[in-house]
């Protein structure tokens, strides 16, 4: 056994560290152990340099009788660059109103990462699909932990388990034993009638307003439909969204926007603001309470007809929905969720629920008035597979629906409503690229800014559905699409969210021809916690007639 000095290529030769190297080692073996000494992320990256030479095999590093550097993909460590700020406020005025566009302006300026510092937080950026796909995985450099710079700490709900939770708690791990199942494949396809219900009650008010000749907000009444169907399939609640054109949203609704509203005004003002006993924090504060009080009706409702107890995966497929099956549902050693981790987790699941579908089906409105060409594709796909007013939309008949498939997923891929998934870094680190990473440190794979990365898709502000069909696409990285983000704590939502969106867009194509009612910028809300359309104003026409079928 040899010991050699090793230092970081980029750092003063004084701060090597003594490292004791076998003679039976071979070089990825010395990559792996001077990984581990320096908290390397990835291995293979490692090069190692003497005063004059670059080493290649470990005899050369053995002969070497200086200090040896280490270089990471060929270059020195370095700090994560970003823009120098403002006193206090940081970057702040740099970033809003425009965050989207203020960090592209960034990334083209600073490269696949970056930090920013708001009011004394200070956050990292990537949109990097090797550096996402690091950050996404529950590792010893990375895990979920929601501390006071993450986005979504405001609001933190450990209780829930999901989402709002920290990884590696028992709360985290009873969630992700009970609550899969009802969120599963086979699960979602057991809601698919309920979905359709949803899209037809709410037909009688957007034929009233064609036959008034009025256009509508997308968004508003995306944000009832996805929030019926979310009502119906989580809570067991009918919200009455489409009982008139202006019947108002159930305040449940009306108070999870309002929470992620606030939640991201006070996250972007600072730990001081958060802490403050008037103004929005007490507003988001009462607002989770009124939230907390609503689901604890909806279960005590569920439980006071008495229900069976089931296994998990028997419960998932014979409840009516969540709350039904939440209440019902043990395993293998009988035991059920705890009712208050229930309660927290119902009311998770349906804010992330309608919100994210929501946002999405104003997107792909958005992409059906925008995009030339892709209505007309559409609808023919639904005429060529037999799909008329009476169809029942399954599962299995979704599958068939391979344009619809790509459309949303370039939808997604360039309209993707959730923006920032946050990790925090365990321990201080060396990313890809020799970027040094201090411990805590709240990193966000910006999605938007992957999938519309020109290093990644070839022309991504092209909105081109059949790129997904291409070898290039088929062989991207892993990270390089990740619309419900990605690694175990991936929202466990997303087989619900497709399905749903499947179901409604179909009924809507067959039945209603949709045309954009004003032009210019379309407008989003910097201070909501998604990317939505806010001013995104159609037509929807009743259909009389539609195409033959292909040839």
């Amino acid at each position: 056994m040899s010991g050699k000095l090793f230092h970081l290529l980029g750092e003063p030769s004084s701060t090597a560290q003594h490292v004791e190297l076998e003679s039976t080692l071979d070089f990825q073996g010395l990559q792996f152990l001077i990984a581990g000494q320096f908290a390397i992320v990835e291995p293979n990256g490692i090069g190692f340099q003497s005063e004059n030479a670059t080493l290649t095999s470990v005899a050369e590093v053995l002969a070497n009788e200086e200090p040896i550097a280490i270089s990471i993909d060929g270059k020195p460590v370095r700090e994560i660059p970003g823009p120098k700020g403002l006193p206090f406020v940081g970057n702040f005025f740099e970033i809003y109103p425009d965050h989207l566009g203020n960090h592209q302006r960034l990334f083209d300026q600073y490269g696949p990462i970056f930090q920013t510092t708001n009011m004394g937080r200070t956050i990292y950026h990537t949109n990097d699909p090797q550096l996402s796909a690091i950050v996404f995985s529950e590792s010893d450099f990375f895990t979920k932990k929601m501390v006071e710079a993450h986005p979504l700490h405001p609001i933190k709900n450990q209780e829930a388990g999901v989402f709002l939770g920290d990884t590696d708690t028992p709360e985290w791990r009873a969630a992700h034993k009970f609550l899969p199942p009802a969120l599963g494949p086979k699960a979602v396809r057991h809601y698919a009638p309920t979905m359709q219900e949803t899209v037809e009650d709410a037909f009688s008010v957007f034929d009233e307003l064609d036959e008034q000749g009025e256009a509508w907000n997308v968004y508003q009444y995306m944000l009832k439909l996805g929030s019926q169907a979310v009502g119906k399939l989580v809570l067991g609640i009918d919200f009455k969204h489409f009982t008139s054109p202006n019947a108002p949203p159930h305040e449940l609704v009306y108070r999870i926007a309002e929470s992620l509203t606030l939640n991201k005004k006070v996250a972007a003002w600072g730990d001081w603001y958060a802490k403050m006993p008037f103004g929005d924090p007490k507003k988001l504060r009462d607002a989770r309470w009124r939230i907390i009080e609503m689901v604890n009706e909806s279960i005590a409702n569920a439980s006071s007809g008495g229900v069976e107890d089931l296994p998990l995966q028997d419960a998932a497929l014979k409840a009516t929905n969540m709350v039904d099956y939440a209440i019902r549902a043990t395993d293998n050693k009988g035991e059920k969720l705890p009712k208050t981790q229930l309660m927290q987790a119902l009311v998770v699941a349906t804010g992330a629920g309608f919100t994210t579908t929501s946002s999405l089906l104003s997107w792909l409105i958005y992409s059906l008035v925008n995009y030339e060409g892709m209505q007309e594709r559409l609808l023919q796909e639904l005429i060529d597979n037999d799909i008329n007013a009476d169809t029942l939309i399954t599962a299995d008949i979704t599958d068939k629906l391979t344009f619809m498939d790509r459309f949303i997923k370039e939808t997604q891929r360039r309209h993707n409503p959730s923006y920032q998934p946050a990790r925090t870094a365990k321990i201080d680190m060396i990313l890809p690229g020799g970027y040094k990473l201090p411990s805590n440190s709240v990193v966000i794979p910006a999605l938007h800014h992957i999938h519309n990365n020109p290093a990644i898709w070839d022309n991504p502000a092209r909105f081109d559905p059949d790129r997904w069909d291409t070898e290039q696409v088929k062989n991207r990285h892993k990270a390089a699409y990740v619309p419900f983000a990605a690694g175990p704590r991936m929202c466990i939502g997303f087989n619900f969210a497709l399905q749903e969106v499947k179901v409604f867009l179909p009924k809507l194509l067959y039945r209603y021809k949709f045309t954009q009612e004003q032009f210019g910028t379309i407008e989003y809300d910097p201070m909501f916690q998604l990317i939505r359309p806010n001013n995104l104003y159609v037509r929807a026409e009743r259909r009389v007639k539609w195409p033959p079928k292909s040839e």
